[in-house]
């Protein structure tokens, strides 16, 4: 059944059928006086099967009422713009935004006009990026997973406190992320000696923390045959400039070895902050890295790497990595090695436990902001 057209909207016809968009027009009893091409093209459905009757009979009964509502909510409103969908030939669902639009001619007839947009290709492009989004929170989940038992791993690395032969060691790590680059160790090398070294390679993350551990295991097995700790150095660096052959790492260290007396030590470093000597009452002694930065250069390490050092009773040694000396105040002033040294004088006297934490608790308050780098420092009392 055919309802008599408008003259305007016969006017119309031909401008409408250039849209893009397809349009459907109906009147005040919901009867559809006009469909253009594209709405053909989008349903199927042939404009004679449409006209003249309400498009609501296309709907499912459920649909047909969200249909009604829509249609109530554009007549009192005046307008409307909603996701919904196109009934197809063959029983299709054709997602689309419907702006509708009620307007009322000079005559006083009341008409609805609704533009229809296939909105096809973005739903599909939703799902898939649901399904992507989907497929990555997994894969996420599995790398947290990976992350969490490998700070495990890391975290077993540590360096430990221990009482060895009336020298006390307290250490602390705190990777800036969930894996770092620092490590430390406190090792009996044999009945007489004990190791202590702490290491930081360039980076933060996995690949730093990948790096360190081979590092680590390297430096575990020299320690193990008794190695020199110049030879060590040597070892070390060339197993970063052959074995690993990456431009973009470096690192840095500082070991001690002393003896059970606690009067002698050997000291090396590699790139790395001064050691200190620290003797209550006294600013630190420093103990000055005398080889560069390994893995990068071959011939890294200087012709007399080790130094031997005298100690008394009650003298502590201290190694720590750049977590604590690179770390600017809210005036952008580096705290540097001048700055811990200082922390270390005013804390000497405190027992060792209260010492490193005071050191800690300093450089928290010097820092702006949470740290930016690995922290890793070892505390001995002789």
């Amino acid at each position: 059944m055919e309802t008599a057209k408008p003259e305007w909207l016969k006017q119309m016809e031909s401008v409408l059928e250039t849209l893009n968009e397809g349009i459907l027009i109906s009147d005040d009893c919901d009867h559809v006086l006009f469909v253009n091409s594209v709405f053909e093209e989008m349903t199927g459905i042939a404009r004679a099967e449409i006209l003249g009757r309400d498009p609501a009979e296309l709907y499912s009964p459920e649909d047909h009422l969200v249909l009604q509502e829509l249609r109530r909510k554009t007549r009192q409103l005046g307008r409307s713009s909603n996701e919904f969908y196109l009934p197809t030939r063959g029983g299709g669902r054709l997602p689309i935004v419907a702006s509708a639009r009620s307007i009322e001619d000079p005559d006083g007839r009341s008409f609805d006009i609704v533009s229809l947009i296939d909105i096809s290709e973005q739903k599909a492009a939703q799902h898939d990026l649901r399904t992507a989004n989907t497929l990555l929170e997994k894969r996420q989940k599995e790398i947290e997973d990976d992350l969490a038992l490998a700070a495990r791993v890391q975290q077993s690395l540590a360096p430990k406190c221990m009482a060895w032969r009336g020298i006390h060691v307290e250490t602390f790590y705190q990777p800036v992320r969930t894996i770092g680059g620092d490590f430390g160790l406190v090792s009996p090398l044999d009945e007489d000696h004990l190791n202590v070294l702490v290491c930081d390679v360039s980076g933060h993350g996995i690949s730093s923390a990948l790096i360190a551990n081979r590092i680590y295991s390297e430096t575990i097995a020299h320690l193990n045959k008794c190695a020199p700790l110049g030879e060590m150095l040597r070892q070390l660096n060339r197993l970063v400039l052959h074995d690993i052959g990456s431009s973009l790492f470096f690192f840095t260290l500082s070991i001690a070895r002393v003896d059970r007396s606690g009067r002698r030590m050997a000291f090396a470093g590699a790139g790395h902050p001064p050691a200190m000597i620290v003797k209550p009452g006294e600013e630190p002694r420093l103990l000055e890295s005398r080889s560069t930065v390994l893995g990068v250069l071959p011939d890294a390490i200087d012709p007399e790497p080790a130094l031997e050092v005298q100690l008394e009773a009650g003298d502590r040694i201290f190694l720590y990595t750049d977590g604590l000396t690179d770390v600017f105040n809210s005036q952008g002033k580096m705290l540097g090695v001048g700055g811990v040294r200082r922390f270390v004088q005013e804390t000497a006297t405190l027992p060792l436990h209260e010492m490193r934490n005071a050191i800690l608790e300093r450089v928290a308050e010097w820092r702006e902001g949470p740290p930016a780098d690995d922290i890793s420092l070892i505390l001995v009392e002789v």
